[in-house]
């Protein structure tokens, strides 16, 4: 007989926001079972508020929908961003809802909500989404390629799931949107500010704010098999030579009628066995480009007046501190006695302690620069240079 299924409700408590101990939450629930956690972070304050989101989503360079509802038809109507301020003062006063993705790129209050999730790859996040609705605003039943966690940032919603064996999968044929054309929930709550509902990949779920509410998504980047395959298809097709040819030596008399046989494919299977046959340190590399690069938010320039090293120096012992580029990606592994450093798919040698800190998001202190060797300062220096790394006051 099969387990039952752990509890989808828990409270959190001092010592563990999600109600339990993290080791337990990856074991039980990640990429398993959906979980609600009431009280996920106690007497919770957004740290945006609905107006700044919609400043935000007037910004170039930000990408942001705005979705309307048309209940009495049940139709659907979606804009994309950026949007003039005028746009808002137009619209009705419930059914729609204002999405802004990658806002902790922008806002460094967002962006550290990202610290409580220290448990996870840095490199497996993607972004935090914060959405705002009008009551009855919704953008409909739908399902999530990707695991995500949901939380409450401002007014009341109601979540419904379906956490079914065979939920349907089928999408509407009628909106421009990923619309699912049946929903039978099998769960609902209606969650408060610093509630906090994680979904596994593929659960169908569908909010409503029941009043003027924030929400606050916490997306994982999952590239898909087929992005990962044509990715690395093309990284090892640069690497081979030209005259590498379907070739057919063998070819017999009784071919020419053109059927493509068994010898057809065999010959063409030895062509693609360069696919098959890649390498611990080639996949490793293609993979750490790749995962770094990802849907990527947009590129890092370099500062009008790179900072030399002297003043790297002044500055962190005047207490500011190095940290990545909200835009920058990154991720590391182990190679010999140092580690290979991936920055939004460049490679870099670094130090062990360096290449972990960097992956995790921390900044670098004056005693965390004076403690580096003169490599991983010379990468420092260099990261500093083209702006990956930013010098600010914490």
């Amino acid at each position: 007989m099969n387990p039952s299924p752990p509890p989808l409700e828990c409270t959190a408590t001092p010592e563990h926001f999600l109600g339990m101990p993290t080791v337990r939450f990856l074991r039980d629930y990640w990429q398993k079972h959906p979980l609600l956690v009431r009280g996920a972070y106690p007497d919770f304050t957004s740290p945006i508020s609905p107006d700044e989101l919609a400043g935000l989503a007037c910004e170039e360079g930000t990408l942001g929908r705005l979705i309307v509802h048309d209940a009495a038809g049940d139709t659907w109507n979606l804009r994309t961003g950026p949007f003039p301020e005028s746009a808002f003062a137009d619209l009705p006063g419930r059914d729609w809802t204002l999405l802004v993705q990658d806002v902790d790129k922008w806002d460094a209050d967002v962006a550290a909500l990202l610290d409580r999730f220290d448990f996870l790859p840095r490199w497996r996040i993607d972004d935090i989404m914060v959405s705002f609705a009008a009551p009855d605003g919704s953008v409909g039943a739908h399902l999530d390629q990707y695991d995500v966690f949901l939380l409450q940032g401002l007014g009341q919603r109601r979540w419904q799931i379906d956490t079914g064996p065979n939920p349907s999968r089928a999408f509407r044929e009628d909106v421009e949107l990923k619309l699912l054309r049946e929903f039978s929930p099998s769960h609902e709550w209606v969650v408060q500010p610093g509630d906090l509902l994680y979904l596994p990949p593929g659960v169908p779920h569908h909010g409503v704010a029941l009043e003027a509410c924030l929400t606050l998504s916490v997306g994982m980047r999952a590239p898909s098999h087929a992005e990962l395959l044509a990715d690395l298809a093309d990284s090892l097709a640069e690497t081979l030579p030209e005259h590498l040819r379907y070739d057919d030596a063998d070819l017999a008399p009784d071919a020419c009628d053109g059927r493509i046989d068994a010898a057809v494919l065999r010959r063409a299977r030895a062509a693609l066995q360069t696919l098959q046959e890649v390498e611990d340190n080639t996949l490793a590399d293609w993979f750490g480009g790749f995962i770094t690069r990802y849907r990527s938010a947009g590129q890092i320039a370099a500062p009008p007046r790179p900072p030399s090293p002297a003043r790297i120096e002044k500055c962190l012992l005047a207490g500011e501190r190095l940290h990545l580029h909200p835009l920058a990606r990154c991720a590391w592994r182990n190679q010999a006695r140092r580690a290979i450093l991936h920055i939004d798919g460049e490679r870099f040698s670094a130090g062990t302690a360096l290449a972990r800190q960097l992956a995790r998001g921390l900044p670098l202190a004056v005693d965390d620069y004076a403690g580096l060797d003169a490599d991983d300062r010379a990468l420092v220096q260099h990261l500093a240079r083209h702006g990956i790394l930013v010098l600010s006051r914490p």
